[in-house]
């Protein structure tokens, strides 16, 4: 029996903030599409156990905690994040030293 997956508001507009953030949309895109596939079919075997029944899978560039409801069949994303090194930079950095001084404050 397969699950249904949902995502909650905040878990699918940080994806969306993702997808225009990085450098290869279509790695985003075809994470996402691999996340919602397998969370449908046997979602307590994959990723890792979190305090609180959630999990928490990573399929790059995509990092995803969820909740699996077992009397209901639906996983619910909870949270999602980018791992870093597959964003755009933030800023130009104009000199090791503003970089540091960035890091200080």
């Amino acid at each position: 029996m397969r699950y249904t997956v949902t995502w909650k508001k905040s878990a699918a507009d940080r994806l969306a903030e993702i997808w225009l953030t990085v450098r290869d949309r279509a790695s985003v895109t075809s994470a996402a599409a691999t996340l919602d596939a397998v969370l449908r079919v046997d979602p307590n075997q994959h990723g890792e156990s979190r305090g609180g029944g959630t999990r928490l899978v990573i399929v790059a560039p995509l990092a995803i905690v969820y909740e699996v409801f077992e009397a209901d069949r639906v996983v619910e994303v909870l949270s999602a994040r980018c791992i870093e090194k597959h964003r755009k930079p933030r800023r130009a950095v104009k000199d090791a030293t503003q970089y540091i001084n960035g890091l200080a404050m």
